[in-house]
């Protein structure tokens, strides 16, 4: 098959496109010829070596994926050969070769079908950043649970992948939804998404602006994929008990951060790790969030499909900010 192979942990551009072998079909386990493939920012600090995972190489890289399944072990019931699955959060593109090959070995446990009325394309673009996005939502009750209807949610880099899934879910909680994102282009889309304010964090009088729009209010939950200096005006903005819930860092380590502002509103910050979801946990939350985007009119967004000979170019558009999700069509 062909596959773009990861010879050392050095970046994204030493990847090279070549044949490699076919997966071998293990216990409890199906392979997909793969259709579909989506990048994630996680996939580029994996090749840079700023991921926990250090994998054998060479590696194949590639977390989300739909495909046909063209092998089934004898030990897997639910499936068979001839139907379509994506992949739900697993060790595929982490720890063993990914989907950014012809064909893909994976846990039928993480294998779900597409959505009713979805396209491929959108089931491809979802598992891993809805998961995540559910898991920065929910993480902060025992069990994990929506806030309540009313909050205030913000999301900053709003119009990445883990963005556009916090503003989704969020909308279907019944939130008021904030989005950050830089420049001007995207607010039309955001709001057509379901952000009810929308602000630049590059405009110094953001933070004003927010709370002239909230009448004074605070925010009750931050979703943060950036980090970096910004950092601080996101515990500004929130109120008594306010949290923030850690998801990415694309802007680079906090500098000088004071606990001291955590101290008088009871402030908490917690970090997201999406390998905590078990099988059983993924599946049970995948059904639960599909369930809330069909309630609401919604699905996944999908900003650009490059083909498979292009995926430098498609982790190029990655870099760059896109509106949704990057994917690669790895066969017609």
């Amino acid at each position: 098959m062909r596959a773009w192979l990861l010879d050392s942990l050095t970046g994204v551009d030493t990847m090279r496109l070549a044949e490699a072998p076919d997966p071998k079909c293990g216990p409890g386990q199906a392979v997909l010829q793969i259709r579909y493939a989506a990048l994630n920012p996680a996939d580029a600090f994996l090749a840079k070596a700023q991921y926990p995972a250090k994998p054998s190489l060479p590696h194949i890289l590639g977390r989300d994926g739909v495909g046909e399944i063209v092998e089934v072990a004898p030990d897997v019931k639910g499936w068979r050969v001839g139907d379509t699955a994506g992949i739900l959060r697993c060790d595929v593109g982490v720890e063993v070769w990914g989907t950014l090959a012809e064909k893909t070995a994976v846990p039928a446990a993480s294998l779900a079908p597409v959505p009713q009325g979805w396209t491929a394309e959108e089931m491809t673009a979802a598992p891993l950043v809805f998961l995540t996005a559910w898991q920065a939502l929910t993480q902060w009750s025992t069990p994990p649970a929506p806030l309540p209807p009313g909050s205030v949610l913000l999301v900053t880099g709003a119009s990445g992948g883990v963005g556009v899934a916090s503003i989704l879910l969020g909308k279907s909680m019944g939130l008021t939804v904030v989005a950050l994102s830089r420049g001007s282009g995207k607010t039309a889309r955001l709001k057509e998404l379901g952000a009810d304010h929308v602000f630049d964090p590059a405009d110094p009088n953001w933070r004003k602006s927010l709370k002239t729009a909230l009448s004074g209010r605070g925010v009750d939950l931050a979703v943060d994929n950036v980090a970096g200096p910004g950092f601080a005006d996101i515990i500004a903005t929130l109120g008594y008990g306010g949290r923030v819930s850690v998801v990415g860092r694309s802007a680079g380590p906090v500098p000088d951060f004071n606990t001291a502002t955590l101290f008088f509103k009871r402030l908490r910050i917690g970090g997201v790790a999406v390998a905590d979801f078990t099988p059983e946990s993924a599946q049970d939350t995948w059904k639960e969030m599909v369930a809330r985007l069909d309630a609401v009119g919604r699905r996944p967004v999908v900003d650009h499909v490059f083909a498979f000979e292009d995926v430098k170019a498609a982790f190029a558009r990655l870099n760059e900010g896109p509106m949704g999700k990057v994917l690669v069509r790895v066969r017609g």
